[in-house]
C-alpha cells in the first residue's frame, strides 16, 4: 500500500511540474543585476534603492549588461482586508509601483521578493495562499524578476508551492523572471527548469574566500552539479560579495572570475553607490562578462592541477575558450603549464583538443600573452586566479 501512494504521489508531483505555464526565453543568459540583501541586509527604503540605480545607470554596469535592480526581504509589512500585500509606509513612501517606474525611466528593470512559505526569513507576509495576488500586485507595480524564499514552509512540498506561483505569474500576464530560492534542499536543478528560469544550488553566501560557506565551498559544490545549466535554466550559487568587507580585492576578483566561468547568475551585493573603482572594474570587465553570458551556458570543469594550482576550462560558442589557474593556497604558486593538451569534460562526454594555433589573451592584466605553442608559465598570488582567453587565430 505503501509503494502504491508512494507512486501515486510521485505522479502527481510530475504531472504537476509538467504542465508548466511559464514564459519562455527570459533568460537565455545568465540575469545580471543588484540585490540589497548582502550588503544592506533589512535596512533599505526606496532613497538607497533610487541610488543604487543611479549608480547602476550612470558608472558603466548598464552598458556593461546589468539590468535587475532587486529590494530584498523587509520591504513588505503586512496585507490589507481583500489579501494583498502592503509595503512598509516609512521605508516606501512613495510605494512600490513609484520605485518601479523611477527604475524603469532609469533604462533598468525592477526586481522584488518574497516567500514560498507563510512568512518571509524575517517575518514579514509571506506567499502561500495569496500566490493569485501577489502575482497580479507584482505585474500591476511593473516588477520584471521575483526571487522567491523557502523560510517558515514546513509541511509545504517545494514544487507544488513553486508551481503555483510560476502559474500565478503566468496568469497574470506580465512577463517575470522566477528566481526559484529553496537553497537546493529539494534538488532543483532535477525539477525546476519548467517552473523558473534559475534556482539556488546553495545556503547563503557568506562574504569569505576559503572559509564556511564563502567562496571556494559554494564553487566546489556547483562544480558536481554543472551538467544541468543551460540557457533559460540556471544554477544559481547566490549572490556576488565581490566588493565586501570579507574579501580583499584578489579574493574578490577570483570570486568573480569562478562566477564567470561557472556561467552563474551575476546578481552584485555590494554598495553601487560607494564602490571603489577597483572593484567596479571587476564587475564591469566585458571579458569576464562575455564568458560569462557565452551562449552555450555550459560551466567550467576541472581540467587538471599540479603543484597546487587547479586548471579550470570553459568552451565558447565561437570555439574559443576561457581557462581559469586556480591558487587555492596562501602562498604564490609557479605555473608552468602545456596548454596543448587533451582537456576530458566527464559530465558533457566531450573532449577538447588545444593545439599550437591559438592566441592567449589574459582578461585581468588585458594583455596577449603569445600563443599556446609555447608553455603558459607565471607565478599566482594567493587564492589568486590566471585568467585567459584562448583565440583561434
Amino acid at each position: 500500500m505503501r509503494k502504491e501512494f508512494n507512486l501515486l504521489f510521485l505522479l502527481v508531483i510530475s504531472t504537476i511540474i509538467c504542465s508548466a505555464q511559464k514564459y519562455t526565453n527570459l533568460a537565455p543568459a545568465p540575469p545580471m543585476g543588484w540585490n540589497s540583501w548582502n550588503f544592506f541586509n533589512c535596512n533599505i527604503n526606496e532613497e538607497k534603492i533610487k541610488h543604487m540605480a543611479d549608480a547602476m545607470a550612470s558608472n558603466g554596469m548598464k552598458e556593461a549588461g546589468y539590468q535587475y535592480i532587486v529590494i530584498d526581504d523587509c520591504w513588505q509589512v503586512s496585507r490589507d482586508k481583500d489579501g494583498y500585500v502592503i509595503a512598509d509606509p516609512n521605508k516606501f513612501p512613495s510605494g512600490i509601483k513609484a520605485l518601479a517606474d523611477y527604475i524603469h525611466s532609469k533604462g533598468l528593470k525592477f526586481g522584488i521578493y518574497s516567500c514560498a512559505g507563510r512568512l518571509t526569513c524575517q517575518k514579514r507576509p509571506g506567499g502561500a495562499g495569496y500566490e493569485d495576488k501577489d502575482a497580479q500586485r507584482y505585474a500591476e507595480w511593473g516588477v520584471d524578476y521575483l526571487k522567491y524564499d523557502w523560510c517558515n514552509s514546513e509541511g509545504m512540498t517545494s514544487t507544488v508551492q513553486y508551481s503555483r506561483m510560476r502559474d500565478a505569474l503566468y496568469k497574470a500576464k506580465r512577463p517575470i523572471i522566477f528566481s526559484l530560492c529553496e537553497w537546493g534542499s529539494t534538488k532543483p536543478w532535477l525539477w525546476a527548469d519548467t517552473v523558473g528560469q534559475l534556482w539556488r544550488t546553495t545556503g547563503d553566501i557568506q562574504d569569505r574566500f576559503a572559509t564556511g560557506h564563502g567562496v571556494l565551498k559554494i564553487f566546489d559544490e556547483q562544480s558536481k552539479i554543472r551538467q544541468y545549466n543551460k540557457p533559460n535554466a540556471w544554477n544559481d550559487p547566490d549572490m556576488l560579495e565581490v566588493g565586501n568587507m570579507g574579501l580583499s580585492y584578489v579574493e574578490s576578483r577570483t570570486h568573480f572570475t569562478l562566477w564567470c566561468m561557472m556561467a552563474a547568475p551575476l546578481i552584485a551585493g555590494n554598495n553601487l553607490h560607494t564602490m571603489k573603482p577597483d572593484i567596479l572594474q571587476i564587475l564591469t570587465n566585458k571579458n569576464a562578462i562575455a564568458v560569462d553570458q557565452d551562449k552555450l551556458g555550459i560551466p567550467c570543469f576541472l581540467w587538471t592541477k599540479a603543484n597546487g594550482i587547479e586548471a579550470w576550462m570553459k568552451p565558447l560558442a565561437d570555439g574559443s575558450y576561457a581557462v581559469c589557474f586556480l591558487n587555492r593556497g596562501m602562498s604564490a604558486a609557479s605555473l608552468d603549464f602545456d596548454l596543448k593538451q587533451i582537456a576530458n569534460d566527464p559530465d558533457f562526454k566531450k573532449s577538447y583538443s588545444i593545439d599550437g594555433g591559438y592566441a592567449v589573451f589574459d582578461v585581468w592584466n588585458n594583455k596577449e600573452l603569445g600563443t599556446t605553442q609555447k608553455n603558459i608559465t607565471a607565478s599566482i598570488k594567493g587564492h589568486d586566479v590566471l585568467f585567459v582567453l584562448l583565440k583561434k587565430k
